[in-house]
């Protein structure tokens, strides 16, 4: 059975997902599709709307045939990290064959050609990274500009031709990630179409990005009706069927009691040993609290943004600090250490019978319930559950332990 892995957030899954998906099976010719999903804080270190095993569940009844959580130490990080977890994720399955990733080019050939001229981590290139950080560049910015600079140096100025794109640069760090690794998995991409990553604003008749349908949520008071052009079927309904339960949509607003409360009562000292608090940022967030008007996570981070200190950066400073992350937990060397286990969301017929080759094929070990082991970051990933829930109009003190109750979804 050949299989392709995706890595997704579906925050909410759309219409331009569902096209991945099916793209993406097609154009690599796969029996099956694994996702590897962010669970409840995701890679931009929002709260995701809707719990992880809802998107689960929009992702099966989209196609995808297996979804396996990438554990929140990975999930919320910049673009290195989050690429390296996930494709740490697909290879400790031993069941699959292949990548496909959305991009704004669809060009995976040019992003292997940078990845191999990066992959050595060239002296040229960290020194110049380093020196655009000193200067205040945000790292995003900072990576594609001494990368660009690098290729041309080296006769290939054409290659780096939208490293500032954000698809382009999670697509390269899974080129690198898929090197590091030494894994044989091909990667492929498909071209975005009609709607641009972080797009606040609806353009076409039926593609729109998250960002935009959750903007649109937000513009309807939390009705999900008018998100029916632009998302499955399967996925309204489970909309809807969260919203009615008290547990969508969810936004920072729902965190901002717990977060204000650490934020404020927290000494400076302390916020500084947590993982995203760096360059004295601990400081800086104490005086921005004196001048809020009100405790609202997004005057917070308006307060905060400085050119240096994107909102993405800072939502995930305040996601760290929020789930009690500290540097120590989350430093390269753990992290590059892989996946020290595969946690399994959800699963249909096909994806039960990649989990049964996957007992054999595996190199870690392939869990249903947060009770199977005690790994430092399954640890974490209990914790981020706890803390979503408890945030939920809804909250009953059962959902905090739900790593352990619930079973995966099957369909």
């Amino acid at each position: 059975m050949s299989t392709v892995g995706l890595v997704v957030e579906y925050n909410p899954l759309h219409n331009g997902h569902l096209y991945h998906i099916q793209q993406s099976r097609k154009i690599t010719d796969s029996d099956a599709a694994i996702a590897v999903m962010s669970g409840h804080f995701l890679q931009r270190g929002e709260p995701a709307i809707a719990d992880k095993w809802a998107r689960a569940e929009m992702a099966l009844r989209a196609g995808c045939d297996l979804v396996l959580e990438l554990p929140v130490a990975y999930s919320a990080q910049p673009a290195q990290w989050f690429a390296y977890g996930a494709i740490a994720t697909l290879a400790a399955t031993g069941v699959c064959d292949a990548v496909c990733f959305g991009s704004e080019s669809g060009d995976a050939g040019t992003l292997a050609r940078i990845a191999d001229c990066l992959a050595s981590e060239p002296e040229a290139m960290r020194f110049r990274l380093g020196a655009l950080l000193k200067e205040g560049l945000p790292y995003p910015t900072a990576y594609a500009q001494a990368a660009r600079e690098l290729l041309a140096s080296e006769g290939d100025a054409d290659a780096a031709f939208g490293l500032s794109q954000p698809n382009h640069t999670l697509g390269l760090h899974y080129m690198l990630a898929l090197r590091k690794l030494g894994s044989p998995m091909a990667a492929y991409s498909i071209k975005r179409e009609k709607s641009d990553y972080n797009q606040s604003s609806i353009t076409d008749a039926a593609i729109a990005s998250a960002t935009a349908l959750r903007k649109l949520i937000g513009e309807a008071g939390g009705s999900m009706d008018g998100l029916a052009p632009y998302v499955p079927a399967s996925t309204l309904d489970v909309l809807r069927r969260e919203a009615a339960a008290g547990r969508a949509p969810i936004t920072w607003a729902h965190f901002a009691r717990p977060l204000f409360h650490l934020l404020g009562s927290l000494p400076a000292a302390e916020l500084a040993a947590y993982a995203e608090v760096t360059e004295g940022l601990e400081h800086r967030i104490k005086s921005a609290l004196r001048e809020l008007n009100a405790w609202q996570v997004d005057e917070l981070l308006d307060a905060l943004k400085t050119k240096r200190y994107t909102r993405t950066k800072l939502q995930r400073t305040l996601a760290r600090i929020l789930l009690g992350h500290r540097k120590e937990e989350l430093d390269a060397d753990r992290l590059e250490s892989g996946v020290q286990y595969i946690r399994v969301l959800g699963f249909t017929a096909r994806g039960q019978e990649l989990l049964r080759r996957m007992k054999k094929a595996a190199s870690v070990p392939v869990i249903h319930s947060a009770a199977a082991g005690d790994w430092p970051y399954l640890a974490m990933d209990v914790r981020a559950t706890a803390v979503y829930a408890a945030a939920l109009p809804s909250a009953r003190p059962a959902d905090a332990w739900r790593d352990y109750t619930e079973p995966p979804i099957r369909i």
